[in-house]
C-alpha cells in the first residue's frame, strides 16, 4: 500500500481560479481594513489651518495678559464610584483673594479621540470656590482644559495632562 503521490496537473482553469482566489482575498481584505480606518477615524484637529494660524497672535497676546494678571487657579479632580468625576476648580487673584463672580467652563478631552471629549459647566459653590460633574467618565489619559470667562471674555485658559484611574 505504498502508493507515491502523483501530482495534478495545472490547467488554465485551475490558474485562473487561484488568481481569481487571490485577488479575492487580496480586496476583500484591503476593503476591510479601509472600512475600519474610516469608522475609528476622529476626524480632524482643525477644520482650517489657515484660520487657526490667523489666530495665533491674537492667543499669544491674550496668554501674555494672563501671564500679568498672576492668577492662581487649582483644579481638584475626584473619581466617584460609579465612573464619574467632580471639578473643583479655586480661583485667587495675585494677592491670594477669591475671585468671586467668574464663569469657569471645564472640559475633559480625550488626546486620541475628540469623539471622547465632555464638557463640565462649573457653577460657583462660594468665594472663588467653582464646581461640576461629569456623569461618566471612563478610565485613562486626559487633557483637563479650564477657561475662565468675566464680562464676556476669557481671562484664563489652562491645559494639562492628566491620567484618570
Amino acid at each position: 500500500m505504498n502508493r507515491a503521490w502523483t501530482p495534478r496537473p495545472i490547467t488554465g482553469r485551475m490558474v485562473f481560479v487561484m488568481t481569481v482566489v487571490f485577488f479575492g482575498v487580496v480586496i476583500g481584505v484591503n476593503l476591510l481594513m479601509m472600512r475600519l480606518a474610516i469608522q475609528t477615524l476622529p476626524g480632524t484637529e482643525v477644520d482650517s489651518a489657515y484660520a487657526a494660524s490667523l489666530a495665533y497672535q491674537k492667543e499669544i497676546a491674550t496668554a501674555h495678559a494672563q501671564s500679568a494678571r498672576n492668577w492662581k487657579v487649582d483644579a481638584h479632580v475626584e473619581r466617584s464610584g460609579q465612573g464619574g468625576a467632580t471639578l473643583q476648580v479655586e480661583a485667587r487673584d495675585n494677592s491670594g483673594r477669591p475671585m468671586p463672580g467668574l464663569t469657569f467652563l471645564g472640559r475633559f478631552e480625550r488626546p486620541t479621540d475628540r469623539r471622547a471629549d465632555q464638557q463640565v459647566m462649573l457653577a460657583e459653590v462660594s468665594a472663588g470656590i467653582y464646581r461640576g460633574s461629569a456623569e461618566t467618565i471612563a478610565p485613562g489619559q486626559w487633557d483637563l482644559v479650564l477657561e475662565g470667562v468675566a464680562s464676556g471674555q476669557r481671562m484664563f485658559l489652562s491645559r494639562n495632562r492628566m491620567l484618570l484611574n
